[in-house]
Parts: structure tokens; C-alpha cells; sequence
């Protein structure tokens, strides 16, 4: 098992999205997804988060928001535990180029149409219910989603 972080930026409605296409042997080639990545030894997910954020876009997150941890189970890949974020700011300017995909904007109604893991539009779903925080997992047999359970912490 191992650990990573994503983060959907938001700007007017839309997030910022990397479109993986630039890596080989990338387990979410030609997929959609927010920016992060892997844990490095000794690091908190906040480390990690900002980290990954500056390295991939250049920018700095604002308002950085602990959503949920999301867990991925496959019978094809490692188990992942994903610390999921948001940030409603940046500072700085989006990197031209990143060696993982190309950064876009995506407006939040248009993401459920783009090539993403059936999964993450659970979470998707789970951030525009503004959720506190929640523990989400994702059970995949390849490729397709065959079970998901959902805690919610509740005031």
C-alpha cells in the first residue's frame, strides 16, 4: 500500500486538471486528474500536497482544504489511499510545460464527460455537496468500479 495526494484548484467555476498523457506505463494514461502525487519518505500529506502542486504547475495553492481520503482497491494495482484537497486560489503563474500531462481548466459541469475514473466521480460529487470530510472506497476489478463505500463525518 502506498500513499499519495491529489488537488482540484478552482477558478470560476472550473478546476485545474492535468490531461496524463506524457508518461509511459502511467496507470492513468489518458486520464483526467487533479494534481499530486506520491508521498516522499517522511512527509505529512500537507508536505506532500504543496510539494507536488509547485513541482507539476509552479503555483501555490490558497486556502488549501483537507476534503477526504479516498482508498483504492484493485485486483490489478497496489492499494492506494489518496489525501484528497482542494484550493479556491493560487499564487504565481501555471507552468507552460509539466512532464506528466498537459494542465487545462475544466469547468465542473463539463468533468463527468472527460476520460476519468468511474470512481472519481463519487468524490467529484462528494466536493460539490461540500461534504465536511469523508472516507470514500473504491473497489476496481482492471478498470471498472464493482463497489464503493462511502463514511461521512457528521457534526
Amino acid at each position: 500500500m502506498f500513499d499519495t495526494t491529489l488537488c482540484y484548484i478552482e477558478k470560476d467555476g472550473a478546476y485545474l486538471m492535468m490531461h496524463r498523457i506524457k508518461k509511459e506505463n502511467d496507470i492513468n494514461k489518458d486520464k483526467w486528474v487533479g494534481i499530486g502525487g506520491k508521498f516522499e519518505n517522511g512527509e505529512t500529506a500537507f508536505q506532500c500536497v504543496l510539494r507536488e502542486i509547485k513541482e507539476e504547475t509552479g503555483i501555490i495553492p490558497l486556502n488549501l482544504r483537507y476534503r477526504g481520503i479516498v482508498e483504492f482497491i484493485s485486483d490489478k494495482y497496489e492499494t492506494e489511499n489518496m489525501h484528497l484537497f482542494t484550493a479556491d486560489g493560487f499564487e504565481g503563474e501555471i507552468k507552460k510545460e509539466c512532464a506528466e500531462g498537459e494542465l487545462v481548466w475544466v469547468k465542473k459541469e463539463q468533468i463527468n464527460n472527460l476520460k476519468i475514473w468511474e470512481g472519481d466521480k463519487i468524490f467529484f460529487d462528494l466536493l460539490e455537496r461540500e461534504e465536511e470530510f469523508f472516507y470514500l472506497t473504491l473497489k476496481y476489478k482492471g478498470d471498472k468500479l464493482i463497489e464503493h463505500k462511502i463514511n461521512i463525518k457528521s457534526n
